[in-house]
């Protein structure tokens, strides 16, 4: 076997675009580090068929209603000279770490998270945009403490089950066991209370948290036997059974967060990821993201050839000078100058200095 060969075999995301089969059979067969091991499978809820019903339920809605992060999957594109990101998603995919990527904004960070959940069909990524306020419980689960007291105060209402009152959040949401690993995007967590990171460090170290609500329902199961509780997720209309109060993982989640580089985070928070920087796209690598966006027919016309080439030179100049633009503002560019109807020549430099504006540029 080569080099090549060997290479192949290992790696399970690629970055291309396309749904890898081949690496979703190995997905779920793929055995942890032993210091990585989490709960086994009686935990995860299969049906009499050996069916995750709830996984099933993950594909429909990701088809039916998440077509725009199906889209967003498909047009991610890494190129050979970004070969490090391809192997640090391996790697933390092998490991069962978390990533920790850094780059400019607008270099594709957030995007790698459905370009991973697309290309290896692990359904929706589920989502937590980090701010100043954000807090673990916030993350994991809410409970309505307050509707549920006004529900019990009404007249003639039969109490309902505390699972009516608790929403899993994002991160709570991914912890759930099952064969295959969900994708989390924990999305500009530079922007976070300074204690943030060194809290989620107990949970991905164990790969559990619990529900102190429903523990609480557990430990008094003497007088309500009720110990099994299905609970709202973050995935819309499907409902998770939580067992004794406890949520514990069996295949940890494939977590993606993303930093701007506005801070620098604690050295035990670092020494648990792994952490890899996204590069600035260089003008092949952009050619590839035009043709993914725009289409290989649009692609292929000779004038929107000549369009294209002329704004990927004015947009980088230069391969080897930093990039301060986004991609984005380059794809906005192509989009408004290639249209039927579309901006006079003479405006088109004009156009050009508003849309190509450096981002290090003060407004």
């Amino acid at each position: 076997m080569t080099n090549t060969e060997s290479q192949k075999n290992w790696r399970l995301f690629f970055g291309s675009g396309q749904r890898n089969e081949e690496a979703i059979k190995q997905l779920e067969k793929l055995e942890p580090p032993p210091w990585r091991q989490f709960s086994d499978r009686t935990n995860i809820p299969l049906n009499q068929n050996g069916i995750d019903e709830r996984w099933q339920a993950l594909q429909e809605l990701l088809q039916t209603k998440k077509q725009k992060e199906i889209k967003r999957g498909q047009n991610f594109r890494i190129t050979p000279d970004a070969i490090d990101v391809i192997d640090a998603v391996n790697a933390a995919i092998y490991l069962r770490r978390p990533l920790l990527v850094t780059g400019k904004p607008g270099s594709g960070k957030t995007s790698l998270a459905y370009a991973i959940a697309h290309e290896l069909g692990l359904g929706p990524v589920l989502s937590w945009a980090i701010n100043t306020r954000s807090t673990l419980k916030e993350g994991l689960y809410d409970y309505d403490a307050i509707a549920r007291l006004q529900d019990v105060n009404q007249p003639g209402e039969t109490e309902k089950n505390i699972g009516e009152y608790i929403t899993l959040g994002a991160v709570g949401t991914a912890f759930l066991p099952s064969l295959l690993p969900r994708v989390l995007l924990i999305d500009e967590i530079d922007k976070s209370d300074i204690n943030l990171p060194n809290d989620l460090l107990n949970l991905f170290e164990e790969g559990e948290f619990k529900i102190p609500e429903l523990v609480r329902r557990s430990q008094d199961s003497q007088k309500n036997s009720e110990t099994q509780v299905n609970v709202y997720t973050q995935d819309q209309n499907i409902k998770s059974e939580i067992v004794g109060g406890w949520v514990r993982c069996y295949a940890f989640p494939i977590i993606v967060m993303t930093s701007n580089g506005e801070r620098d985070f604690p050295p035990a928070f670092k020494r648990r990821c792994l952490r890899v920087r996204m590069p600035d796209p260089k003008k092949d690598a952009l050619n590839e993201i035009v043709k993914a966006h725009f289409g290989e027919q649009f692609f292929q016309d000779k004038n929107n050839q000549n369009k294209i080439s002329d704004l990927i030179e004015a947009f980088r100049p230069d391969d080897n000078k930093p990039l301060e633009r986004a991609t984005d503002q380059l794809l906005n560019t192509i989009y408004l100058l290639t249209r039927e109807v579309s901006p006079e020549a003479e405006n088109e430099e004009s156009i050009k200095e508003i849309l190509f504006r450096r981002l290090n540029i003060t407004d």
